[in-house]
């Protein structure tokens, strides 16, 4: 078995999912932030500015920064009702139509008379876009807070600004109990950038698509047809009832996670291909896949089911 990302036709694109203009919180005009991320290579990005009152409930039509090879998606991070520790849901939405409908949200305190965090986490996707559970290790969220976004596609693994500015970047193990708790769910890793400090360049996407188009890349991304790095690549990755097998960048480690404790990983030097064996995984229904390269980045695959299992 072929995970999907790695079978079907098209190329891989770049894309950033997590970003802030001026518009809200972040430090540069949407323009800049466009010119920056395409400049550094990037494909496409979100612009997800703060849906909240104080910020007008900005979500812009960013078509006009669109050029030959770099293109964008409409989205925002939505915001409404409160977690279990009393704080602002942050929800991430990419492919929202422009006239997303802002919910009562004045500012960054939840407060009476407003939608939760599930009701809008499913508007959003009824309208829509990819929905994802945004750094549930800096939100402070608890596994009920998490299980209750039933419209979730996703859930961010690494959130960059959220790393580097309280090292509260993870969302692993949030994503590995829904999961064994036979959740359908992919992962991301993102900037949330705000260029307000290291909060950019640092984890991203790569979408498998047939063209680098809007609506081709957000099926896609529905689809689970991407893997999330910090920089090494994924080249092929097949399982059969026995191991996994990974074809990537060089790597000191291809580890491969399961359900509870269940984990095995290769090491080595400059490994290109790796074999992981599924004798430890017998439990698990779901399997899941991280390199690691000699300077500590990451790249993860999406889940996958365990055919041994």
């Amino acid at each position: 078995m072929s995970l999907s990302a790695f079978t079907q036709p098209g190329s891989f694109w770049r894309g950033n999912l997590h970003t802030h203009s001026n518009l809200s919180d972040g430090c540069l005009d949407p323009a800049e932030v466009c010119r920056r991320y395409k400049a550094e290579g990037y494909d496409f990005i979100a612009l997800t500015d703060h849906f909240i009152g104080i910020y007008k409930y900005p979500l812009l039509d960013t078509s006009e920064f669109r050029s030959e090879g770099f293109t964008t998606l409409l989205g925002a991070e939505l915001h409404s009702g409160a977690m279990e520790n009393g704080e602002l849901w942050h929800i991430l939405a990419v492919g929202l139509p422009a006239d997303f409908a802002p919910s009562n949200s004045p500012a960054f305190v939840p407060v009476e008379d407003q939608e939760t965090g599930p009701e809008i986490a499913a508007r959003a996707r009824d309208a829509g876009a990819f929905v994802t559970v945004a750094h549930p290790h800096w939100s402070g969220m608890t596994l009920a807070d998490a299980r209750s976004i039933t419209a979730a596609h996703a859930v961010e693994i690494y959130n960059h600004g959220s790393e580097m500015g309280c090292d509260r970047g993870g969302g692993a193990h949030v994503l590995d109990l829904l999961l064994s708790e036979g959740r359908d769910l992919t992962l991301i890793a993102t900037d949330d950038a705000h260029f307000t400090e290291p909060d950019h360049f640092g984890g991203w996407v790569m979408v498998k698509a047939p063209e680098n188009d809007p609506d081709a890349l957000l099926d896609a991304l529905k689809n689970g047809a991407f893997y999330s790095t910090q920089g090494p690549e994924l080249r092929i990755l097949t399982v059969d009832k026995k191991a996994v097998h990974v074809d990537c960048t060089s790597a000191v480690s291809v580890i491969v996670q399961g359900h509870g404790s269940g984990a095995r990983a290769v090491h080595g030097h400059s490994m290109t291909r790796a074999s992981v064996p599924l004798d430890r995984f017998y439990n698990s229904p779901w399997l899941r896949v991280t390199v690691l390269d000699a300077s500590g980045k990451r790249a993860w695959s999406n889940p996958f089911p365990n055919p041994s299992f």
